[in-house]
């Protein structure tokens, strides 16, 4: 069974709609976040906190050689002697401790160097450590010496134990400050891991609300994009609405122009129709007038010609001929009067007590020639002793031929096969014909659209979209339905059904 080709806008498109308007700002508005954070705001946010932490230590180096002078002051005055007074001195800030495990320190070297106190190196008091280097080579106290001869302070980078750990071995930062008065040098420093530590915190911090004003961004890129999407969807099947309200207008105004042309062509065709069937029937008169008269010639004179045949060819023939030109007269007549009966708004006339298995019998019987043309796999199965019911007989021998003619156009060659069946409804309550090809089958769009007027793929073929529309059309005028299933390249199945009345529904009933 063929059915009509609809214009459908491809699933793709949608996709090639998304808003890109949209997604790729917010995307370029995330990596620049991200870059400014972490290339940009990162690296200053560690630069400032290594220059808080110089600037701490060289205040604190400040406050320890203040500490200094006070006792130096207490020396002048007579307060304390000498010794006395470095002894405190040194007890002062060999207990000082600041940071925030109380781990950080103040040390005392002279200009030798000779190392004066250190809190956490008592092995060291006492001892020459001009030689004394890091693990890279630096000398640090002879360059402590050197940056306070140089400058009277400043700050040295080296490495040093961390803390009370003398196993761990660090990045360091001092601040030194020489004491004048007594040959001193004072300082105190920083771990720069202390400061990777911080910044090491304050990445984890802003990694987090990072993540959490992405999280944000995100979400509001999916629901601008969704319901963007989703207001394309709906301007799309607005769209699709008013174009299927503007095919609804244009096929009610052919609907108005065809109900105008059939009344005219209705006029002008049943006039020599009804001329061409009243002849014919006059004809037939004539003919049986006349074939007593005939007969008696031939039995006297012989068989003889006439108009290039044999009168016995002609006495076979033109009862055929008769009954030929007058089926096809009233059948040109009965379509005219289809179309009238589609156009208008009350359904026809159903006074025939309408057999089922007859109907079928005489429909398959008129399109014959095109069934033995289209598959040598035709069959009929009724089922004997069906039920009447009222309804027009030639309208529902009309359905028939259509659905049949339509299997039979479906098939792709002559080795499908197109079977029709009669029964009744497995609840009893209506008789059924049932046809069945294994054609090209339908797609699943197209079957809510098969039976609107003038919707047909055969168009090229002379089609007009209109046949499934009557049938459709003749089977709700007799209360009935007409459904279809079809599977693309498997074949259609339509099956009609056709009311009885309350009595005859009592008798239960098979399902074809």
């Amino acid at each position: 069974m063929k059915a009509a080709k609809s214009a459908h806008r491809p699933v793709h498109r949608l996709a090639r709609g998304l808003p890109v308007r949209i997604i790729l700002p917010v995307s370029l508005t995330v990596i620049l976040f991200v870059l400014t954070i972490f290339l940009l705001l990162l690296p200053l946010i560690e630069e400032k906190l290594m220059d808080g932490k110089r600037e701490m230590i060289r205040e604190l180096t400040q406050s320890s050689w203040s500490i200094l002078a006070a006792h130096a002051q207490k020396e002048e005055q007579g307060l304390l002697s000498p010794q006395a007074a470095r002894a405190a001195a040194i007890e002062n800030l060999r207990h000082l401790r600041y940071g925030p495990d109380s781990k950080d320190y103040f040390w005392i070297n002279d200009m030798h160097p000779r190392i004066i106190m250190h809190p956490y190196r008592p092995d060291l008091e006492g001892q020459d450590i001009s030689e004394y280097a890091d693990p890279n080579g630096k000398r640090l106290f002879v360059e402590f010496v050197r940056v306070v001869k140089a400058r009277g302070e400043g700050y040295v980078d080296y490495e040093w134990q961390w803390m009370d750990d003398p196993k761990r071995v660090v990045p360091k930062i001092s601040y030194v400050k020489g004491f004048a008065p007594w040959g001193w040098i004072v300082g105190t420093g920083i771990y720069v891991e202390d400061v990777r530590d911080e910044i090491a915190s304050i990445t984890r911090k802003l990694t987090l609300a990072c993540l959490g004003i992405l999280a944000v961004i995100v979400a509001l890129s999916v629901y601008i994009v969704r319901r963007s999407i989703i207001g394309q969807q709906e301007k799309q099947q607005a769209e699709e609405k008013a174009r299927l309200r503007q095919d609804q207008l244009f096929r009610a105004a052919k609907m108005v122009s065809l109900g105008t042309l059939v009344s005219g062509v209705a006029h002008e065709i049943n006039n020599p129709i009804t001329s061409a069937l009243l002849n014919t029937q006059t004809l037939r008169k004539v003919w049986e007038g006349v074939l007593p008269v005939l007969d008696e010639r031939s039995q006297m004179d012989g068989d003889f010609r006439v108009g290039g045949m044999t009168y016995n060819q002609i006495r076979e023939r033109m009862p055929k001929l008769l009954a030929h030109i007058e089926d096809g007269t009233r059948r040109v007549r009965d379509i005219v009067t289809d179309l009238k009966d589609f156009a208008r708004e009350t359904p026809a006339e159903r006074s025939d007590d309408i057999d089922l298995n007859q109907v079928v019998g005489k429909a398959v019987g008129l399109v014959s020639n095109l069934i033995r043309k289209s598959t040598h796999n035709f069959s009929v199965n009724c089922t004997p002793d069906l039920p009447v019911f009222k309804g027009s007989s030639q309208r529902i021998e009309q359905v028939v031929i259509n659905l049949v003619m339509n299997a039979c156009q479906a098939l792709p060659d002559s080795l499908g096969a197109v079977e029709v069946r009669t029964g009744r409804s497995k609840d009893g309550r209506g008789v059924l014909v049932t046809v069945a090809d294994e054609g090209v089958g339908v797609a699943p769009e197209l079957l809510a659209q098969i039976k609107d007027p003038f919707f047909t793929t055969k168009r090229d073929g002379g089609g007009t979209g209109l046949g499934l529309a009557i049938s459709d059309r003749i089977v709700r005028d007799h209360d009935g339905k007409l459904e279809f299933i079809s599977e693309p390249g498997k074949g259609t199945t339509v099956r009609v059904w056709f009311p009885l009345s309350a009595d005859q529904s009592a008798l239960p009933g098979d399902q074809p």
